[in-house]
């Protein structure tokens, strides 16, 4: 029949093979972007070092060896060790497992919440958005840190499941205002149109037709709430307000830093040197993977170019 489609066989359908070279052309983009290749290397090292922490160091690293305090960098303690003996570089990377998680899990949190409230907003409209929009005003508002310091205080220093929670409940307004524009922008759309005129309810309409389409900005926010949260969780720890000794991460290992410079200088500098390579290399990643998604974009003598 005239209507019916030929499959021919070892040749995928037209459909597919736009949505293959759609990711295809948004891979080629990132790998184009040389900082944020850069990135995924320095970042990746980074995290499957610190993962893999008990095998590549023999070392515990809470345990006390008073005779070997502020021993400087040598091929036995590539990183030193500090004020109770203890090796510096096994206790930057098991404090990564931590920082990395706290970044991972607070944006799984931020993200969820906004994408929910932008969601409802920017779908449903009217007095809904006003009320959810003016709440994200509010939430605005208030000083994150400030915060952040109220509840380091009142639950005396805060244990990972917690300042997981409160760094989401405090990080998801920007990721609900990018899901409102999304939704706003897309839902008048033909094929939005379309879907309501054979039936679909508001439910397939939101998980099957729109939200697919907003994913773009929802990943680049959720990277660079990555190093916001890590930041902020070192943060915190420097004050003593975060995760708490004898628990290494890179803030609190950066607490008494200041106080031993004169000591063991190499105290402030790797701790303070992990968090610089991996909030930049997630940056970097940030950038690439906007550049990526940005359908604007083109690929021209090896680099991406609007």
């Amino acid at each position: 029949m005239a209507g019916q489609s030929i499959a021919v066989p070892g040749v995928a359908p037209a459909a597919e093979v736009r949505q293959r070279s759609q990711w295809r052309m948004a891979f080629e983009r990132f790998r184009a972007h040389r900082p944020a290749v850069a990135g995924v290397v320095v970042l990746g090292t980074i995290a499957l070092l610190s993962i893999a922490a008990g095998v590549v160091s023999p070392y515990d690293p809470e345990k006390t060896a008073l005779l070997l305090r502020y021993e400087p960098p040598s091929l036995e303690h590539p990183f030193g060790t500090d004020g109770l003996g203890r090796d510096l570089a096994t206790r930057i990377l098991y404090g990564g497992r931590v920082s990395l998680a706290v970044g991972l899990l607070a944006v799984t949190v931020a993200i969820s919440v906004g994408t929910l409230v932008g969601t409802i907003a920017g779908f449903y409209g009217r007095w809904i958005d006003g009320i959810l929009m003016r709440f994200v005003d509010m939430m605005f508002s208030f000083p994150r840190l400030f915060l952040l310091i109220l509840f380091g205080v009142f639950f005396k220093g805060m244990t990972l499941p917690v300042i997981v929670t409160v760094l989401g409940l405090l990080s998801w307004m920007t990721t609900a205002r990018l899901v409102r524009a999304s939704f706003l922008s897309l839902k008048e759309r033909e094929f939005v149109t379309a879907a309501r005129s054979v039936g679909a309810r508001d439910g397939r309409i939101i998980l099957r037709h729109i939200l697919p389409n907003s994913i773009a900005p929802i990943i680049v926010a959720a990277t660079l709430g990555v190093a916001g949260a890590i930041i902020a969780e070192s943060t915190l720890s420097f004050l003593g307000l975060g995760i708490q000794p004898p628990t290494p991460s890179w803030g609190n290992m950066l607490r008494d830093a200041p106080n031993e410079m004169e000591k063991g200088p190499w105290l402030a500098i790797f701790p303070g040197l992990f968090i610089f390579l991996a909030v930049v290399s997630i940056n970097f990643i940030g950038d690439g993977l906007r550049d990526a998604l940005d359908p604007r974009q083109v690929i021209s003598g090896g680099r991406a170019r609007k």
